[in-house]
This record gives structure tokens, C-alpha cells and sequence, in this order.
């Protein structure tokens, strides 16, 4: 039996064909800006988001973290939906990096309320100064869900009004794209900044892409430097990049709907899900005993296995049996992860020899 580990849908495999592409590779020194392979990433990224330039970066943090560099001034403070990941799961980064602070923002369901950030924006001489405004679109820990284009485009008029950069975190932008039923350069478009995982949904091993103005390219590549994010022959890397971002988002629509199935069965069990607020790749529900929970699941996975895991310890759960089939030969499986009491969950598809996983993730 293979075991397929859901716990974040950054737990994706590159399929075949990027491992192809890896291996035949054109490469070069990036921190000369000499790889070619990276260079046509660098480009696909900035024409088919709607941006002037586009970086590769090892990370989502670290793509996050140079933008910070690049909009606040010490003692800074960037505004950001509560649960935001460049402050829940990004260390401290932005005091320790940028000295900036971070002030999280009532945001229900993962959209900020426009009237609180309309009362945050009114500072005395005596506050901190505000230098950003940060969006996350999917908000990971508010499910997955979306920011509608509309509330982006609010926050960035009251950014524009007070002369403020924006930035959005758009780790999951092609999730979100496909939700809205909009070119992900739409879900990008009126932002300063943004910034797209390619190791997520779309498949890719390794990779983030700050997306910003050629104005703020050569500091931003020097912040990249200094973070320690200098590429060698990083085509390698590029390479299923390219595919990530050519082929991936086309596969978003299926995770979506493997997660609705997944809610909606759950839901018929009797759990606790929140249909409503199944937009993307994500499911929460909220149990009382996480162990008990587990093993009551094995009378209704007979034929295949669970992975739970929680953020204290790992829990696996193995039944016997073969993959229950569909007619595309393909089988599916689930994933419980918890955080203390609330428990998110994934599904994936695993076909002809490779997998791609969806789910939730503190991923970074």
C-alpha cells in the first residue's frame, strides 16, 4: 500500500513531466541573472500576472518577507487580516528582518472588515506608522476561503487615498482565481506587490514568485541576497516552475470540488462543517476527542487509510484493503489534521504513479 500524506497541499510530487524538464534543464548563475530557465519564469510570471517583474524566491515567507523590506520603514506597520500567515506563521520575521510591526485586523471568514480598517487608519502622532496594507487570498486559516475582488479593490482605494503600498499574499492566488471564475491576473491586479506559490496546488517542488514594478526590482533582488535567497543554476528548480504555472491551475477545479464531496459526506455523517465555508481546498471541522474521532473513521474507510496528524504529535492510522477504484483509475484518500480542537481536511487524487494533494497547510 502507498501511503499519501495530506496534511498540507504543499506535500505535492513533481509529476513526470517536470521531472523531465528538471533534468534537461537550461541552466546558469542566477545571482548573475544568467539562467536562462529562470530568466523565462521570471518573465511567464510578470506578462501572464500582470506585473512588470517577477522574482524567484526559495519560499513564501521569504517572498513575503522581501516585501516588507522593500514598503516599511523601521518601526513600520503593516495592517493584515487577523490569521494572516506573514504573522501567524512567518516567526517573528517581520520585527526581526523588517522592524516592522504587524497589526492583525478583524477579518470574518478571512475579508477584512472595511469599517475597522478604516478606524486603524486614523493615527495620531504618538502611533506607529502605518506603511501597508496586506491581503492573503485564500486565507489559509480561515478555510481556504476567498476575498471577494470587490473587498480587495475597497482596500486598496482607502491604501491609495493615504498614499500606501499595498501587498497581497497570494500564496493560493489560483485557488482563488478559479473560485471567482476570473483570470488569476485579476486576483493579482491594483496591488504593488503579490506573491504566488508554486509548491503548493500547483505542483511544483520548490519555489515562490514575488511579483512587484521594475522600480523596486533591483532593491528587491538585494534583499533576496541578503536573506540568503541568492539562486545558483536554479533553472533546474525553474523548469517545473514554468509547468507549475502553465498546467497547474488547471487541475484547481477538481481539488475544489474532491473538497465539497469531502465536506458535504462529512457532513451527512453528522460532523461539524461549516458548508458555507467550503470555497476552495479546504475543509474544517471541530471534534471533541481528536483520537476517538480517528478511529471511528476506520468502519467508513474500510477499503482504503486515514493519515491523522496533529500539530503536538503525528497520529497514523493504517487500515488494510485495496484503493476503491473509479472508472479513471484513479483512488482517493483523506487526510485529518488538527490544531488543538479544530481539524482540517484534504483530499487528493492519486493517478497513473504520481499525486497531487490539496488541503490546508501552515506550509511555509
Amino acid at each position: 500500500m502507498r501511503l499519501v500524506d495530506l496534511r498540507s497541499d504543499t506535500l505535492t510530487r513533481p509529476t513526470p513531466a517536470m521531472r523531465k524538464a528538471m533534468a534537461e534543464a537550461e541552466v546558469g548563475d542566477d545571482v548573475y541573472g544568467e539562467d536562462p530557465t529562470v530568466n523565462r519564469l521570471e518573465a511567464l510570471a510578470a506578462e501572464s500576472l500582470g506585473f512588470e517583474r517577477a522574482l524567484f524566491l526559495p519560499s513564501g515567507t521569504m517572498a513575503n518577507q522581501v516585501a516588507l523590506l522593500l514598503h516599511l520603514p523601521r518601526g513600520g506597520e503593516v495592517l493584515a487580516p487577523e490569521g494572516a500567515h506573514l504573522y501567524e506563521y512567518e516567526l517573528g520575521a517581520p520585527a526581526l528582518l523588517a522592524g516592522a510591526l504587524v497589526r492583525p485586523l478583524p477579518a470574518p471568514g478571512g475579508r477584512p472588515d472595511l469599517k475597522a480598517l478604516e478606524e486603524a487608519l486614523r493615527r495620531g502622532p504618538f502611533q506607529a506608522p502605518i506603511g501597508l496594507l496586506a491581503l492573503e487570498n485564500t486565507h489559509n486559516l480561515a478555510g481556504g476561503r476567498v476575498v471577494p475582488l470587490e473587498v480587495q479593490r475597497r482596500v486598496q482605494d482607502l491604501a491609495r487615498a493615504r498614499g500606501l503600498p499595498t501587498h497581497l499574499d497570494g500564496a493560493r492566488l489560483h485557488n482563488a482565481a478559479v473560485f471567482l471564475g476570473v483570470e488569476a491576473r485579476e486576483v493579482a491586479r491594483g496591488f504593488t506587490t503579490a506573491t504566488v506559490s508554486l509548491s503548493k496546488g500547483l505542483g511544483a517542488p520548490v519555489g515562490s514568485l514575488l511579483l512587484l514594478p521594475k522600480a523596486l526590482e533591483a532593491e528587491a533582488r538585494r534583499y533576496r541576497k541578503l536573506l540568503g535567497g541568492g539562486w545558483r543554476q536554479a533553472g533546474v528548480l525553474a523548469a517545473a516552475g514554468i509547468l507549475a504555472l502553465e498546467e497547474g491551475p488547471r487541475h484547481l477545479r477538481r481539488d475544489h470540488e474532491m473538497a465539497r464531496a469531502l465536506a458535504e459526506g462529512l457532513f451527512r455523517l453528522g460532523l461539524a462543517v461549516d458548508l458555507g465555508a467550503v470555497e476552495t481546498n479546504m475543509v474544517y471541522l471541530e471534534v471533541e476527542d481528536p483520537e476517538g474521532f480517528l478511529q471511528g473513521l476506520i468502519p467508513f474507510y474500510a477499503n482504503s487509510f486515514v493519515l491523522g496528524h496533529q500539530w503536538n504529535r503525528v497520529c497514523r492510522l493504517r487500515v488494510s484493503g485495496s484503493w476503491a477504484r473509479t472508472r479513471h483509475r484513479s483512488a482517493t484518500t483523506s487526510i485529518i489534521s488538527s490544531r488543538s480542537r479544530k481539524y482540517r481536511l484534504a483530499t487528493a487524487s492519486f493517478t497513473k504513479g504520481h499525486t497531487r494533494s490539496t488541503g490546508c497547510s501552515s506550509g511555509l
